[in-house]
Protein backbone atom coordinates (compact mmCIF):
# COMPACT_ATOMS: atom_id res chain seq x y z
CA UNK A 1 0.00 0.00 0.00
CA UNK A 2 0.95 3.40 -0.65
CA UNK A 3 2.63 5.74 1.86
CA UNK A 4 0.07 8.87 2.02
CA UNK A 5 0.59 12.29 3.35
CA UNK A 6 -2.30 14.12 5.08
CA UNK A 7 -2.25 17.43 5.50
CA UNK A 8 -4.28 19.62 7.38
CA UNK A 9 -4.99 23.11 6.04
CA UNK A 10 -7.65 25.69 7.00
CA UNK A 11 -9.49 27.30 4.03
CA UNK A 12 -8.75 31.09 4.53
CA UNK A 13 -10.72 34.06 3.09
CA UNK A 14 -8.70 34.56 0.51
CA UNK A 15 -9.11 31.69 -1.17
CA UNK A 16 -12.22 32.35 -1.64
CA UNK A 17 -14.67 34.11 -3.87
CA UNK A 18 -16.93 36.41 -3.34
CA UNK A 19 -19.51 33.66 -2.73
CA UNK A 20 -17.30 32.08 0.03
CA UNK A 21 -16.40 29.08 -2.07
CA UNK A 22 -12.79 28.26 -3.11
CA UNK A 23 -11.54 29.57 -6.20
CA UNK A 24 -10.65 26.47 -8.39
CA UNK A 25 -7.09 27.29 -8.87
CA UNK A 26 -6.59 27.41 -5.23
CA UNK A 27 -6.96 23.66 -5.51
CA UNK A 28 -3.78 23.51 -7.37
CA UNK A 29 -1.59 25.66 -4.31
CA UNK A 30 -3.99 22.56 -1.82
CA UNK A 31 -1.85 19.50 -3.73
CA UNK A 32 1.23 21.57 -3.78
CA UNK A 33 1.45 22.14 -0.27
CA UNK A 34 0.55 17.98 0.17
CA UNK A 35 3.12 17.56 -2.36
CA UNK A 36 5.91 19.37 -0.45
CA UNK A 37 4.92 18.05 2.91
CA UNK A 38 4.90 14.39 0.89
CA UNK A 39 8.37 14.76 0.23
CA UNK A 40 9.43 16.43 3.46
CA UNK A 41 7.97 13.29 4.74
CA UNK A 42 9.64 10.81 2.87
CA UNK A 43 12.88 12.31 3.83
CA UNK A 44 13.68 15.02 1.86
CA UNK A 45 12.48 18.99 1.18
CA UNK A 46 12.07 20.80 -1.94
CA UNK A 47 15.16 23.12 -0.89
CA UNK A 48 17.05 20.39 -0.46
CA UNK A 49 16.80 18.72 -3.54
CA UNK A 50 17.08 22.17 -5.85
CA UNK A 51 20.31 23.60 -3.75
CA UNK A 52 22.05 19.47 -2.81
CA UNK A 53 21.01 17.09 -6.00
CA UNK A 54 20.10 20.15 -8.37
CA UNK A 55 16.84 18.82 -9.49
CA UNK A 56 13.85 20.42 -9.72
CA UNK A 57 10.13 19.07 -10.30
CA UNK A 58 8.21 21.53 -12.72
CA UNK A 59 4.65 20.53 -12.91
CA UNK A 60 3.97 19.29 -16.51
CA UNK A 61 0.33 17.88 -16.54
CA UNK A 62 -2.32 18.81 -13.42
CA UNK A 63 -5.78 17.48 -13.24
CA UNK A 64 -8.60 18.02 -10.77
CA UNK A 65 -11.89 16.74 -10.41
CA UNK A 66 -13.73 19.03 -8.44
CA UNK A 67 -16.86 17.05 -6.93
CA UNK A 68 -18.11 19.28 -4.03
CA UNK A 69 -17.32 22.63 -2.86
CA UNK A 70 -14.58 23.59 -0.33
CA UNK A 71 -15.98 26.86 1.28
CA UNK A 72 -14.19 29.56 4.14
CA UNK A 73 -13.01 28.36 7.07
CA UNK A 74 -13.43 24.55 6.10
CA UNK A 75 -10.40 22.34 7.94
CA UNK A 76 -9.33 20.13 4.80
CA UNK A 77 -7.35 17.68 5.15
CA UNK A 78 -5.19 16.51 1.41
CA UNK A 79 -4.63 12.65 0.86
CA UNK A 80 -0.64 12.47 -1.38
CA UNK A 81 1.17 9.65 -2.80
CA UNK A 82 3.27 8.43 -5.48
CA UNK A 83 1.58 7.32 -8.25
CA UNK A 84 3.62 6.52 -10.49
CA UNK A 85 7.59 6.66 -10.31
CA UNK A 86 9.36 6.37 -13.71
CA UNK A 87 13.29 6.75 -14.67
CA UNK A 88 12.33 10.87 -15.22
CA UNK A 89 9.00 11.65 -13.81
CA UNK A 90 6.84 11.08 -10.97
CA UNK A 91 3.07 11.21 -10.73
CA UNK A 92 1.50 12.25 -7.46
CA UNK A 93 -2.42 11.69 -6.94
CA UNK A 94 -4.46 13.65 -4.58
CA UNK A 95 -7.67 13.83 -2.36
CA UNK A 96 -8.83 16.81 -0.63
CA UNK A 97 -11.24 15.46 1.75
CA UNK A 98 -13.58 17.06 5.14
CA UNK A 99 -11.29 17.11 8.16
CA UNK A 100 -14.72 16.75 10.10
CA UNK A 101 -16.76 14.12 8.03
CA UNK A 102 -13.91 12.80 5.59
CA UNK A 103 -16.29 13.89 2.78
CA UNK A 104 -14.50 13.81 -0.79
CA UNK A 105 -14.00 16.95 -1.85
CA UNK A 106 -11.74 16.53 -5.08
CA UNK A 107 -9.12 14.17 -6.23
CA UNK A 108 -6.46 14.97 -9.07
CA UNK A 109 -2.93 14.42 -9.80
CA UNK A 110 0.04 16.45 -11.24
CA UNK A 111 2.63 14.75 -13.45
CA UNK A 112 6.66 16.15 -12.83
CA UNK A 113 9.69 15.15 -14.90
CA UNK A 114 13.13 15.74 -12.76
CA UNK A 115 14.79 18.28 -14.04
CA UNK A 116 18.67 19.12 -13.65
CA UNK A 117 18.71 22.83 -12.24
CA UNK A 118 21.39 24.49 -14.01
CA UNK A 119 20.92 22.86 -17.65
CA UNK A 120 16.81 22.10 -17.83
CA UNK A 121 17.45 19.10 -18.99
CA UNK A 122 15.20 16.12 -18.11
CA UNK A 123 17.22 12.97 -16.35
CA UNK A 124 16.85 10.78 -13.88
CA UNK A 125 17.46 11.42 -10.44
CA UNK A 126 20.39 9.56 -8.41
CA UNK A 127 19.63 7.10 -6.44
CA UNK A 128 19.23 8.73 -3.45
CA UNK A 129 16.74 10.33 -4.75
CA UNK A 130 15.11 7.56 -6.63
CA UNK A 131 15.48 5.56 -3.49
CA UNK A 132 13.09 8.83 -1.34
CA UNK A 133 10.55 8.85 -4.27
CA UNK A 134 10.16 4.93 -3.72
CA UNK A 135 9.54 5.32 -0.30
CA UNK A 136 6.24 6.50 -1.67
CA UNK A 137 5.20 3.87 -3.61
Amino acid sequence: MAHVNKTEIRVIYADTDQMGVVYHSNYLRYFEIGRTELLRELGISYKDMEEKYNVMLPVKEAFVDYKISIKYDDVIVVHTSVDKLRNASLKLKYEIRSKENDILYSTGYTLHPFVNKKSGDIVKPDDYLYEIMSKGK
